[in-house]
Formats: structure tokens, C-alpha cells, sequence
């Protein structure tokens, strides 16, 4: 069967891309080899989502005399909220199911294969028959795995990646999360809210570690206050599993000390590895170095009617960066007038809560790019809508150029905003300066003010500041 789009994998890359093909009038067909969704909507992004939610209604019930009612005897389910979390990607799988099928793109189950000629060979995973199918273009979109380090080889049971963690069916009561990016913190933040003692190692002097430092010192703070130990600048050197109990070796790397902390499960969440194994990457001569798919702006490889998008390729492992590069692939091989990617604008967000949100640059890689740089914060104590909320910890921090009043880097760290920083992503593809967005007139009470403080406060203007 001939296509004229043919895309190798349905994460938010691969099913993106196949449902732009198609609605460009490309007979388009779409190759997975396990769930519709991908990691992300699978086991990634969507219900780790619905596991954050859990934890945050669990928190608001066993603090419900702040709020005026009683509450008695609650306890948490890890189970009930592991089904509600594998219902809520259930759900989504279905809505990706429905997205394809209703534009027309067929959905092939199997294993893929690139081959020489504009082929691509699939394994089903039914009846394990070869077919190999041909297509004008074909879009590699396989996505990523949790990384396994050598000093914490995953077994599935005493240590965990993601998936594992993300369906327990017994919680336990001390934890190890080694690792503080979005997937860490995630995890660390859900455990530690439902009992579990949880102790969060980070190889970089601070946790988040591509956040900024003020917003990553923030994260500290709201994590020590529920108890959870955290330690930067650290690593695990081993782990000695005797009976169900885990002995991990910490290593102090600024003191050069090893402490040793016993858990009943160790949470590795220390980065992903490309999906790049026996694609036939080589034998259809599409390049690729340490793990990643080399490609142009369009995401061309070397090999013409080759495309790579999503974690394959360099770039932000993030699903909404995957999406975006799937338009822009996809409407540039379809002889559109496609945009290219911003990569210098991409937002990032951190769902515990508090929440963390982020575009642009930190303050301290704007000083060291050379910036003469101007700040500005508001605190969410200072903040109406956040003291209504009972939920004061954070801020937002502008990062501006002193010489333009452009703006360089929005960080936040609060309550909802992961939805504010859209504001920050869409002034900043615009080019607006600090004081042409104080300007526009933000809803009281909200937190989405604090933005407009932040902006104000760069000029010494702010009002509640």
C-alpha cells in the first residue's frame, strides 16, 4: 500500500503530525506499536496530571478546617487514584482514536522500520506478519524511554522509571526520587502529599535545575514544609537491596561524604533515551549522534522524503514542541507556508504545587549572554485571589533587557501558572516590552496580576509590590 504520509509513531508528535497531513489532503497513515498517544498521553504528561490532582484534593481535605468544614477520617487510596489516573488516559487514548479516524488516517499496529526507497516496514503485532508499505514522506516520531543508570538498575519492583511509579499498587512508606526535573518533582510532590516519605536527590546544586535559581529555592522551601528531604548536589552511587529494603549510597559532592538512606523504593528519573533501536536508521543512511536524528529547520534528514520530529531530535523534550514541529514539518513537505519553530520561546511547567512555570531566559543566563538586566517580582502573599485561595507560596519574576525593556525570561512559581505563562510566550513572540504588557488591563482578583505587578515592578511602578 502506497501513502503519501506515512509517520512512525502516535505520541503528541506523531498523531499531530498525521492528523495535519491528512487535513492537507495527504492519504495519510500512522504506525504504533503500543497505546495511541504515546508516552505522554499514556503514561507520561495526562495522568501524571490526574495523579497531581488527587494529591492536591487530598491536601484541601486534610486542611479542610482552614477552610470552614470538617473532614473526618480521610485517607489516601493509591489505588483508587491509580485507576482514576489510568481511566483519565484511557479516555484521551480514545479521543486520539476518534481524532485519526475521524480525519481519515489509518492506524497501522505494529513495529516500523525506515528502509531504503521511501519504505517502511511493519511487524504486526497481531499475527507478527510482515508488511512493508511506501510513502511520498515518511515522518519518524518514536519519542523517548526513561533513562537506566548503572548505579540504579531498574528491576520493576525495588527500582522504578515512570510507568512504575505511575501505577503502585501499594504505597510505600519511604521513597528515594533520584532526579528533580518535571518528572522527579512530580513524583516526589504526589508521594510525599499522600504519606510516603520521600527524599528528592539532585546531581546539580539546586533542584529544577533549568529553572531559575529564586524559583528552583522556592520549590525547596514548599517541598521541606511537607517534609520532604531534599538533597542537591548529590548523587546516588548504589543501591543494596536486602529483602525489600533498599540501601542507597548518597553521595555529598560538595563535602565529598556518603551517607547511606534506606527506602523501600528508588524512583529513577534521571533524564530519557531516544527510541532510535532497530528503526534501520543506518541501513537507509539516515544520520544521527549521541541519540538524536540530524535534521534541518524543517526537519529534513539527509535522506530526501525523511522527516524526524519530537525527542529524536535536538531540542526540548516536550510534547508541545513535538506538536509544533510536527505542523511545521508537515506543512513545509506539503509545499505550504510553514513557520518555524521558535526554540528561544518555548515555555515550561512543573505541575506540583505549588506549580512552576517558565519561558525564556533565567536571570542568570541573561547575565551571562551578556544583558544588562532590570527585575522585577510580586509576591503571592501580597496577592488577593492567592490568600483567598489559602495558597500564598510564590511569585512572578520578569527578566528584562535594561537597555530595550524587552522581555527576556517570565519565571513563576505558584498556584495555577502553568495556565498564566501564555501571557509571557505570546509578548515575547510579539516583541512587546515590559511596559506594553503592564499596560493591558489585568481581572481582579486573579493571579494572573501578579504578572502585571512582576511587569510594573521592573520599573519601580508596582502598586502592591
Amino acid at each position: 500500500m502506497k501513502y503519501d504520509l506515512l509517520v512512525i509513531g502516535s505520541g503528541p508528535g506523531g498523531y499531530v503530525a498525521a492528523v495535519k497531513g491528512a487535513q492537507l489532503g495527504l492519504k495519510t497513515a500512522v504506525v504504533e506499536r503500543e497505546n495511541l498517544g504515546g508516552i505522554c498521553l499514556n503514561w507520561g504528561c495526562i495522568p501524571t496530571k490526574a495523579l497531581m490532582k488527587s494529591a492536591q484534593a487530598f491536601n484541601y481535605a486534610k486542611h479542610a478546617a482552614t477552610y470552614g468544614f470538617k473532614a473526618e477520617g480521610v485517607e489516601p487510596d493509591l489505588n483508587a487514584m491509580v485507576d482514576r489516573s489510568r481511566g483519565v488516559a484511557s479516555t484521551m487514548n480514545k479521543g486520539v482514536e476518534f481524532l485519526l479516524k475521524k480525519n481519515g488516517v489509518d492506524v497501522i499496529t505494529g513495529t516500523a522500520k525506515v528502509m531504503p526507497g521511501k519504505k517502511v516496514e511493519v511487524v504486526s503485532a497481531t499475527d507478527l506478519q510482515t508488511t512493508v508499505y511506501e510513502a511520498e514522506h515518511i515522518i519518524i516520531a518514536t519519542g523517548a524511554r526513561s533513562r537506566v543508570m548503572p548505579s540504579m538498575p531498574q528491576d520493576g519492583k525495588h527500582i522504578i522509571g515512570y510507568r512504575e511509579a505511575m501505577t503502585l499498587r501499594e504505597q510505600p512508606q519511604r521513597m528515594l526520587v533520584c532526579g528533580s526535573g518535571a518528572i522527579g518533582s512530580e513524583f516526589a510532590f504526589f508521594y510525599q502529599s499522600i504519606g510516603t516519605q520521600v527524599t528528592l536527590v539532585e546531581f546539580m546544586p539546586q533542584i529544577l535545575p533549568n529553572e531559575d535559581e529564586e524559583v528552583a529555592a522556592q520549590m525547596s522551601r514548599s517541598f521541606r514544609k511537607m517534609g520532604m528531604k531534599v538533597m542537591p548536589s548529590c548523587s546516588v552511587e548504589k543501591v543494596d537491596i536486602e529483602g525489600d529494603v533498599c540501601h542507597v549510597t548518597v553521595k555529598d559532592l560538595k563535602k565529598n561524604t556518603e551517607t547511606v538512606v534506606d527506602v523501600d523504593v528508588v524512583l529513577s528519573a534521571v533524564g530519557v533515551v531516544t527510541n532510535l533501536e532497530n528503526l534501520g536508521l543506518e541501513e537507509t543512511g539516515i544520520k544521527y549522534e549521541k541519540g538524536k536524528i540530524e535534521v534541518n529547520d524543517w526537519y529534513e534528514t539527509k535522506m530526501p522524503g525523511y522527516y524526524a520530529i519530537g525527542d529524536v531530535v535536538h531540542g526540548p523534550a516536550l510534547a508541545h514542541v513535538a506538536s509544533k514541529e510536527a505542523i511545521c514539518c508537515v506543512e513545509h513537505l506539503a509545499g505550504k507556508e510553514a513557520v518555524k519553530v521558535n526554540y528561544s520561546n518555548v515555555p515550561g511547567c512543573t505541575y506540583t504545587t505549588p506549580e512552576v512555570a517558565s519561558v525564556g531566559l533565567t536571570e542568570k543566563k541573561a547575565v551571562d549572554a551578556g544583558y544588562e538586566v532590570k527585575t522585577g517580582k510580586f509576591f503571592f502573599k501580597a496577592s488577593g485571589k492567592a490568600t483567598a485561595a489559602g495558597n500564598t507560596d510564590g511569585f512572578v519574576k520578569i527578566v528584562a533587557d535594561a537597555k530595550t525593556d524587552l522581555i527576556l525570561g517570565c519565571h513563576m512559581c505558584g498556584d495555577n501558572v502553568t495556565e498564566m505563562i501564555a501571557e509571557a510566550v505570546v509578548a515575547r513572540e510579539k516583541g512587546m516590552t515590559a511596559r506594553e504588557l503592564a499596560q493591558a488591563i489585568h481581572p481582579h482578583p486573579t493571579m494572573s496580576e501578579g504578572v502585571m505587578e512582576a511587569l510594573e515592578a521592573v520599573h519601580g511602578e508596582a502598586i502592591h509590590g
